[in-house]
């Protein structure tokens, strides 16, 4: 994923699918800086972890 597109996903007020390593995730927040984002697993919220933002895939079902 691009930096520009996981902006646009952290800002929409649609529930838009994303995945870690094939992991359904929730984003937090983007470090455009660093091309990172802070995710946690949708089943696991206390698991937080900073990822490459490239690292992350938007799914479509």
């Amino acid at each position: 994923m691009d930096i520009q597109r996981a902006n646009q996903i952290v800002e929409s007020p649609e529930k838009i699918k994303v995945t870690y390593q094939g992991v359904p995730v929730w984003i937090q927040t983007i470090d455009d800086g660093n091309q990172t984002a802070r995710v946690y697993p949708e089943a696991n919220p206390e698991d937080e972890k900073t990822v490459p933002v490239r690292d992350l895939q938007e799914t479509t079902h």
